[in-house]
């Protein structure tokens, strides 16, 4: 029997220092939620878990970003339609005012409306614009070219993944009445009227083009949110099967490390009753 080294004591102090350390990673498993809260932990897991992050964040804005691409083009094509509509009046006026039965005073006043409708046209195609981008190229379109006519400020791009090469390209067309060849149009006489008609049939088919461009742009657009959404949904759930704590396996762990920690307490006085049993030999010395 040693009282200057009391290695019971130092065997249950050692172990008891162990057991300390693993409930106290328990318990931060448990209060954070993540099953690796430093390198440490697993370290290969956390390599993998923050690549997958990375992804994951890059596939949330890519969401974000075709929708914003959904705006853009809805407000396009809106802006579209309404041109179309106007178009639609202009065949009308046309019609009406190459009927014989107009005098010069009635064409007149159809060539006023005719020209309100044009600068009206003029003016949509010239400030539409989504978050300061022009969504149409009011420029003078280059001559002898059949309308639609792609501008060459550059085509819309979408940036709708979280790689360099995931990207989609919309054209930007020039559109006004220039562009459309509206501005040749003279409803002040018979003649004049009747040659407008086929004008703005071209006018018109010309707008359908650029409208469908934007719709499939859109349809587009939709399917890439639904597939980054899911692909998104996918990755986080094998994230967290890779980083979250396992509650109910990290609970029944936590219990029988403090359940191990109270032992080695008690095991802790135990041992450092034993030496005091020399006092009792050295009484009765």
């Amino acid at each position: 029997m040693r009282i200057a080294h009391n290695i019971a004591g130092m065997n249950t102090a050692r172990n008891q220092g162990i057991v300390k350390g693993k409930v106290g990673k328990s318990l931060e498993k448990l209060s954070s939620g993540y099953r690796i809260v430093r390198a440490g932990d697993d370290a290969a897991g956390l390599a993998i878990s923050e690549g997958m992050r990375a992804q994951i964040n890059g596939l949330d804005q890519a969401i974000r970003n075709a929708d914003d691409g959904i705006g853009m083009v809805n407000t396009g094509e809106g802006a579209l339609q309404e041109v179309q509509s106007m178009l639609h009046r202009l065949e009308t006026l046309a019609i009406e005012s190459a009927n014989g039965t107009y005098d010069d005073v009635a064409r007149g006043n159809v060539e006023q409306e005719k020209g309100e409708i044009l600068e009206e046209i003029d003016r949509i195609c010239k400030y539409a614009s989504f978050n300061e981008n022009d969504l149409f190229d009011s420029d003078d379109p280059p001559l002898g070219i059949e309308p639609p006519q792609p501008s060459d400020k550059g085509d819309f791009r979408f940036q709708i993944g979280p790689r360099e090469e995931e990207i989609m390209d919309v054209p930007r067309y020039h559109m006004g009445s220039k562009a459309l060849g509206l501005d040749k149009m003279e409803f002040g006489t018979s003649k004049g009227a009747n040659e407008a008609i086929d004008t703005l049939a071209k006018a018109v088919k010309a707008v359908t083009v650029v409208r469908s461009q934007f719709g499939g742009a859109e349809n587009h657009l939709d399917h890439t949110h639904n597939s980054l959404s899911v692909t998104t949904e996918n990755m986080q759930a094998a994230e967290s099967r890779i980083r979250d704590t396992n509650m109910p396996e990290e609970i029944a762990n936590f219990t029988s490390q403090n359940i191990l920690l109270q032992a080695t307490v008690s095991m802790q006085s135990q041992a450092n009753a034993v030496p005091q049993s020399v006092l009792t030999l050295l009484q009765n010395a």
